[in-house]
């Protein structure tokens, strides 16, 4: 377990139009995965004692391009994004500055790599950092890591996978980041 204290909620999406369960990537057809995500989040503070400032999305393929939708959509909701092998549609703009990590694979054909370049350099433009980075790690480099909105990438030689070593990694960049007000 990468994080034994965190309240971790793992969502499956329900069918698209194609019939395969998914994630909305786009705002519109009535928003219902974030509403799905508004009403989980509310049950959950019911419930529990939720740490409104430390509140994360993450989510691999489908789930990363939802994670880049929650940014655009609910930034006020999470203190940090972290997409795995996912893109942002030309539909989704982020527009506040939030810390992001975004971890892709070199040989990636589902989602084609150069989308996910594009969509780091959104996401550095958003935040403001620029090209200055430094390494932090084999195929990590972080850019603005003196900012409160870090954008943070580990580029890794493998396809479309989840390395083992994501979870980890994920969860050390959130624990960094709490939301700021």
């Amino acid at each position: 377990v990468a994080w034994p204290d965190a309240i971790v909620v793992y969502f499956q999406g329900l069918p698209t139009r194609r019939g395969l369960p998914g994630w909305q990537v786009e705002p519109g057809d009535g928003n219902r995965d974030l509403k799905l995500v508004d009403v989980a989040l509310a049950s959950l503070s019911a419930t529990y004692d939720v740490d409104d400032d430390r509140i994360y999305a993450t989510g691999f393929s489908n789930g990363g391009m939802f994670a880049y939708l929650l940014w655009a959509e609910r930034p006020d909701l999470f203190a940090a994004y972290a997409p795995v092998a996912g893109r942002l549609r030309s539909s989704v703009r982020p527009e506040r500055p939030s810390p992001v990590f975004h971890v892709a694979g070199e040989r990636d054909l589902v989602v084609d790599f150069s989308d996910q370049l594009a969509a780091i350099e959104v996401a550095k433009e958003v935040n403001g950092v620029g090209a200055e980075a430094r390494g932090c790690g084999e195929g990590c480099t972080i850019y603005g890591a003196d900012t409160s909105a870090p954008v943070m990438t580990w580029i890794h030689p493998g396809a479309h996978t989840y390395p083992r070593e994501t979870s980890q990694r994920i969860v050390s960049f959130f624990r960094g980041h709490a939301r700021t007000r």
